[in-house]
């Protein structure tokens, strides 16, 4: 396994002093395929077929030793330095396994880890979340840090309360035309949405996923039958879609 990734390495380096395309590459200018291949990924993980989790994982780690040979070109660091790094942190971070604390479920370990993030000199247990996640990811991990650290309901009863709260801020803020307290308590209602995902267990993010896809199925299903039937979308009433609507969901679309 060495040989392979060290003749990967080499490989990357040889790309990178003779394919002219990948001799103007910078970390900047591959930034947006690295999101990419990660989403593709995702799906990959989604489909549950283990042959394109195989090949996106793979597409993931030329995008990392990319990334680490450019540096390495640049006399910032090189591969060794990021998986000695790695490495070193996993153990410190483990100190259950590698020391002599004492971590009884996840909830410890996931305590444990916020504590000793902060002692490697971080400010906040906030920190380190991209504020370019998606806004669904991006709330549930922040949530996720607070928990961490203790501030979380433990009763499911008070987090969807919280839900109900902030839907009647919601329909108040509304009623009174206040388009600036619409669009605020829209945030809260959506923040406390996924918290609730949370503690029932779902990741907010997949589920809207799901959902857009599901209604794209049905959407375009309807597409296809009005085709069928020679007409367009754009003559046809609210309640005939939907006749095709239900008949896309009886059929498991």
């Amino acid at each position: 396994m060495i040989s392979s990734f060290q003749a990967f390495i080499r490989l990357v380096w040889i790309l990178r002093e003779q394919c002219p395309w990948d001799i103007k590459q910078t970390h900047e200018s591959i930034s947006h395929l690295l999101i990419e291949e990660a989403y593709e990924t995702l799906e990959a993980i989604s489909s549950g077929k283990d042959e394109d989790l195989s090949k996106e994982l793979g597409d993931l780690l030329l995008h990392v030793v990319m990334h680490g040979v450019m540096a390495e070109q640049r006399g910032a660091f090189g591969l060794i330095d990021v998986i000695n790094q790695e490495f070193d942190k996993l153990v410190n971070r483990h100190p259950h396994i590698f020391g002599d604390e004492v971590a009884e479920d996840e909830t410890k370990v996931l305590h444990n880890w916020e504590r000793l993030k902060l002692k490697e000199g971080r400010e906040s247990v906030l920190d380190g979340v991209p504020k370019s996640l998606p806004a669904a990811l991006r709330a549930q991990r922040v949530q996720e840090k607070a928990a961490n650290v203790g501030f979380d309901w433990h009763d499911k009863r008070d987090v969807w309360a919280k839900v109900y709260e902030e839907l009647d801020e919601l329909k108040v803020e509304i009623t009174n035309g206040n388009v600036g307290g619409t669009r605020r308590e829209f945030g809260d209602v959506l923040f406390a949405l996924v918290n609730a995902a949370r503690h029932e267990g779902v990741i907010a993010e997949d589920a809207l996923h799901n959902t857009v896809n599901t209604f794209m199925h049905r959407f375009q299903y309807i597409e296809k039958r009005v085709a069928e039937e020679q007409r367009e979308l754009t003559t046809m009433s609210l309640e005939e879609m939907d006749e095709h609507w239900e008949e896309a969901k009886r059929r498991g679309l």
